[in-house]
């Protein structure tokens, strides 16, 4: 899709030139487009934006949530960079096979999502992780650390410093035995629409100021058959996740991709402490903490923006 844009302005530049008109101003409307690409049989939704042929960057988003998460961020960066954000299987509008059919792990969601980049034909990139999408990006970094340019974590973390035992008392008692009981709790107190909106809403300076689609979107999407087991399912394999933490650890320290960390201080699942550990193994870090909660983005936005821009110029990455 990308490349189809590039070859259009390229074509539209040509054409100027044989006709005899100078031109000087023909430029690419490089806005948001949506599209699907199949990987092993589901189809991934994707939102892409901006000239395939400046730096990359690959937006993963969290739990609850979907591509939607960036829909801001995409229209703010897409003038001087590339981006490309997946929707999960499961999530967004990417297809929703059942559990018999597709195995809901951190484990093959990375791969899916590191198949879908191979056939996107992406293969340099700085990535963007927030919640879910450090383990699915670390998963992908560390299996091609020579792609990565840069990681950005909106509050997306390595370290069990990082993980507020108090917020995941649930999930870690699903993990101790996972039974009935305490499903049925995390689904009356976690997937409501009232527990899906705190998880926008929690730690934020004007919860009145996020626009409730958030929320509306998610919930309307864990209505369908099979999406509390897939939901409790990742929960579970949740674990998996902090097993790995030594490993992305070492990766960091190993690879020393330069670091953006924007981190909403006020995040009740990541605190601040899952920030501080990138300081202890990445030599260059740029460390900011925003007044606000797990989504981030959705309050400050514009300035994480710019951070982001900032960030990249300064170490060559435009």
């Amino acid at each position: 899709m990308g490349y189809l844009k590039a070859m259009l302005v390229a074509g539209a530049a040509t054409l100027s030139l044989l006709s005899g008109v100078a031109t000087t101003n023909v430029q690419a409307d490089f806005g948001t487009e949506y599209g699907y690409e199949t990987v092993d049989g589901v189809r991934v939704f994707f939102r892409e934006a901006g000239n395939p042929d400046k730096p990359t960057l690959v937006l993963l988003h969290g739990f609850p949530s979907s591509s939607h998460q960036y829909r801001n961020l995409i229209a703010d960066l897409s003038d001087d960079y590339h981006l490309i954000a997946p929707d999960y299987p499961g999530f967004g509008a990417s297809d929703f096979p059942s559990s018999d059919k597709y195995a809901y792990t951190f484990d093959n969601i990375a791969e899916t999502i590191d198949d879908f980049l191979e056939q996107r034909k992406i293969s340099k990139y700085s990535l963007m992780i927030q919640d879910y999408g450090a383990p699915v990006g670390f998963r992908i970094a560390t299996k091609h650390p020579e792609r990565v340019q840069a990681i950005i974590t909106q509050n997306g973390n390595a370290y069990e410093e990082g993980v507020n035992r108090d917020t995941w008392d649930p999930i870690i008692k699903l993990w101790a035995k996972r039974t009935p009981e305490i499903e049925a709790h995390i689904i009356e107190n976690v997937f409501s629409l009232e527990g899906m909106r705190w998880q926008y809403t929690h730690g934020t300076r004007n919860p009145d100021s996020i626009a409730p689609e958030n929320w509306d979107l998610d919930f309307m999407k864990l209505q369908r058959p099979g999406a509390y087991k897939m939901a409790i399912d990742l929960f579970y394999d949740y674990q998996n996740n902090l097993k790995h933490y030594p490993e992305w650890q070492q990766y960091l320290r190993d690879n020393q991709p330069p670091v953006l960390v924007v981190w909403g201080k006020n995040d009740a699942f990541f605190p601040v402490p899952g920030a501080e550990g990138y300081k202890r193994d990445v030599k260059d870090v740029d460390y900011n903490l925003l007044d606000t909660g797990h989504f981030a983005l959705e309050e400050d936005g514009k300035l994480i923006a710019a951070k982001i821009r900032g960030f990249l110029i300064e170490r060559g990455i435009k």
